[in-house]
């Protein structure tokens, strides 16, 4: 498989803006990987405070302008205007366009002649609500409405098969989906990796996230509390940082934790790892995921997750008994963390099993599920990518 020569890529936002998480991981080691393989990338995404207009970083250049809305019609705005000549993309010319849809797409198939695919991670119909009641509403109509009309001829990607199947559910063909698994760094080399704890310090917890409502860190923090009121000395990391973080904050002393967590925001690789490595328990308690990158960085150090059942993607990161645990509800949660405490053996089990299923992951392998598809649309009758 062949690299296409020109690739554009859209996303509200990239690794590097405060709020950037795995969705924004995913696209850049895919972009990475594809100007390794001697692709043309441009990475279309939003400005953020400090952030620079245009940067070259692993082979790719970025682009940013506009905010949290305004980033689709100025990027619209840029990709029409590169077609004229004009602007940052004059002379671009991309032999195909991925749209990520964080909710809503950018809709480029409407002013690019370029194929497109549709990324989603997932769908955000419990997510919309946080948004306001007008604002959600109008969010999911052009989720589950506009967006499957307007792509009714373009291929998507997904990142699991709870993920295709939601798409299904709103009427996209099954087979316009390609579902293309996460990918995985390698552990950072100089992180410095602590040794088997003595049984001395407390139990370590560990939440790796973006600190926003619908990740529901407060049950983690509700299972923190139950620990320690039933005599477990237990420590919370909270790894990430995000917007929601003042309400978690209130949440640990309202439930009487603060000297129980510590809330590190957001750190390097290195740091990162170091943290995970230490921890019992990963603790995943989000509303919804596609996928769930933060439970195989986790497994890479033979952690096992517990999350929720409901949160559709972790039922394909997580094999349920075997890598870790899934659980319905905040009582679920606590109960399973305290069995994982209480019986090393089994989390043990459950971690060096993660640990395998881990190792079976790489970018290099996600990249070549995206050359699959590319391929898959250059070959189709050009009626019908259009």
């Amino acid at each position: 498989m062949r690299a296409p020569s020109n690739v554009l890529l859209l996303c509200w936002r990239d690794t590097r803006h405060p709020q950037g998480g795995g969705s924004e991981t995913y696209l850049e080691r895919v972009g990475a990987e594809l100007a390794r393989r001697g692709a043309r990338v441009t990475f279309l995404t939003s400005a953020y405070p400090g952030s620079v207009r245009e940067e070259t970083r692993d082979g790719m250049r970025f682009l940013r302008a506009g905010g949290r809305i305004s980033v689709y019609p100025r990027m619209l705005a840029t990709i029409l205007g590169g077609r004229f000549g004009l602007g940052p993309l004059a002379g671009c010319r991309p032999d195909v366009v991925v749209d990520t849809q964080n909710g809503v797409p950018f809709f480029s198939a409407l002013v690019s002649p370029a194929p497109t695919i549709v990324l989603v991670h997932h769908c955000h119909r419990e997510q919309w609500p946080v948004a306001g009641r007008l604002l959600g509403h109008l969010g999911w109509f052009i989720e589950s409405r506009v967006s499957p009309r307007v792509h009714r001829r373009n291929r998507y990607v997904t990142v699991s098969t709870p993920s295709k199947t939601e798409l299904v559910a709103l009427g996209v063909e099954a087979d316009r989906i390609s579902v293309v698994r996460n990918g995985i760094d390698p552990i950072p080399a100089d992180a410095e990796i602590a040794v088997e704890a003595t049984g001395e310090e407390p139990v370590r917890l560990c939440v790796l996230s973006r600190l926003v409502p619908h990740k529901q860190v407060e049950d983690a923090l509700t299972v923190l509390a139950r620990l320690r009121r039933d005599g477990v000395d237990a420590h919370l990391d909270v790894i990430g940082g995000g917007w929601w973080s003042d309400e978690l904050h209130r949440a640990a002393a309202e439930l009487a934790v603060t000297e129980a967590v510590t809330f590190h925001g957001h750190v390097d690789e290195r740091r990162k790892h170091e943290l995970l490595a230490r921890a019992r328990v990963h603790l995943m308690p989000s509303r919804k995921e596609g996928w769930g990158l933060a439970v195989v960085e986790a497994a890479q150090h033979g952690v096992p997750t517990i999350g929720y059942r409901s949160a559709a993607g972790l039922a394909d990161s997580i094999d349920d008994g075997r890598t870790g645990l899934l659980v319905d509800g905040v009582d679920e949660l606590a109960s399973a963390t305290r069995k994982l405490i209480d019986n090393p053996d089994e989390s043990g089990r459950l971690g060096r099993n993660a640990q395998t299923k881990a190792s079976r992951y790489s970018w290099s392998a996600t990249c070549d599920g995206f050359m699959a598809t590319f391929d898959a649309v250059s070959s189709a009758p050009r009626r019908r990518r259009r």
